[in-house]
């Protein structure tokens, strides 16, 4: 068996004396695993780096077989993402995250939000702003999606700035100001376009996203939330 794709280096692992095991999530395969011969060589550590986008040809004799990756560079960001503390734990976090998707399970449309937080994460706060937004993506691939269209309690499309914990859905300013302390905070760069969000704004939509993956993916799972996303929030809001 034989397929070709776009994928971006998650992890790298060794395997035996000269090899490694790669994690690539890819376009049309999801997160894949395969062996790379030869890739502790000197020229292939500098390609299998976590964080370069690569062109990836799998070979295997059955389809279940972990399989063999034959890879070539895209684009090359490793290095990029190590000069940043933002970057590095950001694209950390984008790691754990993913790997909370089960193994060759397709997801396009979570791959073009990667692409996303890729080319925005040197940038200090649009980096962050992307990772909450593909961690919303994210929530709804698994089947938990947050409706941030309209007020749940009035229907109305302005002025949405809270999230009820127990729904996911938007409440309006007036509708949730009875009970505002009871409500997730929705900052404003999840509604409206080309808003540059504040430091407050960031810790707001990772409170608001880190909720409901505790709630629906992590505890259930008895998994952590990603240590470098701890990180990177503190890091936001001292910056």
């Amino acid at each position: 068996m034989e397929w070709r794709d776009e994928g971006i280096i998650l992890g790298v692992r060794r395997h035996g004396e000269t090899s490694t095991i790669v994690e690539l999530f890819t376009a049309g395969r999801g997160r894949h695993l395969g062996l790379v011969r030869g890739g502790r060589s000197r020229r292939m550590q500098v390609a299998l780096q976590p964080g370069n986008t690569v062109d990836a040809v799998w070979r295997a004799r059955l389809e279940e077989h972990l399989g063999y990756f034959a890879i070539e560079v895209r684009e090359a960001r490793a290095v990029a993402l190590m000069e940043s503390r933002s970057a590095l734990y950001g694209f950390a976090t984008l790691a754990a995250l993913l790997r909370l998707l089960p193994e060759r399970d397709p997801h396009p449309q979570l791959y073009e939000r990667v692409g996303e937080v890729l080319a925005r994460l040197e940038t200090p706060h649009a980096g962050p702003a992307a990772l909450v937004r593909f961690e919303l993506a994210l929530l709804a691939d698994l089947g938990f999606g947050l409706d941030l269209r309209e007020c749940a309690a009035t229907g109305s499309l302005q002025d949405l700035v809270y999230v009820s914990p127990k729904s996911g859905r938007a409440i309006s300013r007036q509708a949730g100001a009875a009970f505002s302390d009871r409500l997730l905070r929705l900052p404003p760069f999840l509604t409206l376009p080309d808003v540059e969000p504040s430091a407050d704004d960031l810790a707001a939509g990772f409170a608001l996203t880190g909720y409901f993956l505790q709630r629906h993916i992590l505890e259930p799972r008895r998994i952590a939330m990603p240590a470098e996303r701890e990180r990177l929030i503190r890091l936001v809001a001292g910056g």
